[in-house]
């Protein structure tokens, strides 16, 4: 298709997400599960990959309401990377937290992809976050951009990882709510 097209791109960015699709009565894989805007209802939940530039989907696939295992991701991305034209030399790559996991990180840098993973807060995470250095960017309008290494459990090695703190508004005192 993109020689038809005329469309030569040899680096992309990938954007893997899921999203929540709700079902009603009994169709055949609907899971109670993660379902943030109908709470208790059977929902599908699929795997979907688009490239950014050109806002196409390279792949996807139909899953039942729960969430995505590690070995399932990874089986997604190694699908989507094997679904890319031979002229692709360079891939980036961009995912949510639903996608923060050991399998998903070894399916990227097999394929050789930079990638950015929004990270799951742990309380190990939050320890390693209050040791780091914070300093004033002007690329950004975060009170304290930082920076660190740091290795989740059950990951092969440590990974950059970037926080922005933003300094929170105290809310204003209520007598009907006293602060606890």
């Amino acid at each position: 298709m993109w020689e038809a097209a005329h469309v030569q791109l040899t680096a992309v960015t990938l954007d893997t997400d899921t999203t929540v699709h709700t079902v009603f009565g009994n169709p055949m894989g609907g899971r109670t599960s993660y379902n943030p805007k109908n709470r208790g209802e059977k929902s599908f939940q699929p795997i979907l990959t688009c490239l950014a530039e050109t806002r196409e989907s390279v792949a996807g696939e139909l899953r039942h309401g729960d969430r995505p295992t590690g070995a399932q991701i990874a089986r997604h991305l190694e699908s989507v990377f094997a679904a890319l034209p031979p002229a692709v030399q360079t891939i980036y790559a961009r995912a949510d937290s639903g996608f923060y996991c050991a399998e998903a990180v070894e399916a990227y840098d097999a394929a050789g992809a930079p990638f950015i993973i929004s990270a799951r807060t742990t309380s190990r995470l939050v320890d390693e976050l209050k040791g780091a250095d914070g300093k004033r960017s002007a690329e950004t309008d975060a009170n304290g951009p930082c920076e660190f290494r740091y290795q989740p459990e059950g990951w092969s090695q440590s990974y950059r990882f970037i926080a922005l703190r933003y300094e929170n508004k105290p809310k204003p005192y209520s007598a009907d709510k006293p602060e606890q």
